[in-house]
């Protein structure tokens, strides 16, 4: 009996006998952070930051997202004070409470 060329090169294909357990395992990798309490003396200093921010600013900011602490560049391009969100590069809406550091560039 003879196989192409193809069904033979089928048979050295790793084989994933358990769908979707390496993504699992990957998943597990990743650190996950308590959210942080910020002392009085830290959330006026980001009250300050906060408030020489403009739209148009290229900022630097660190903020609680997904269980972790991530940091983001880009744009600001709105600033949302009643819903309590600024909006960086017109995508990432990011809440003012979760922010723990910000620089302007």
């Amino acid at each position: 009996m003879q196989f192409s060329r193809t069904n033979r090169a089928k048979q050295f294909l790793p084989f994933d006998a358990l769908k979707g357990l390496q993504e699992a395992l990957r998943e597990k990798e990743i650190q996950y952070e308590d959210r942080k309490e910020l002392s009085e003396e830290t959330l006026t200093n980001l009250d300050k930051k906060f408030n020489r921010i403009e739209i148009g600013n290229y900022i630097e900011i660190r903020y609680y997202k997904n269980r972790q602490y991530v940091i983001m560049n880009g744009t600001v391009t709105k600033i949302d004070f009643i819903k309590s969100k600024i909006q960086i590069n017109e995508n990432e809406n990011i809440n003012i409470s979760d922010i723990i550091d910000i620089k302007i560039k």
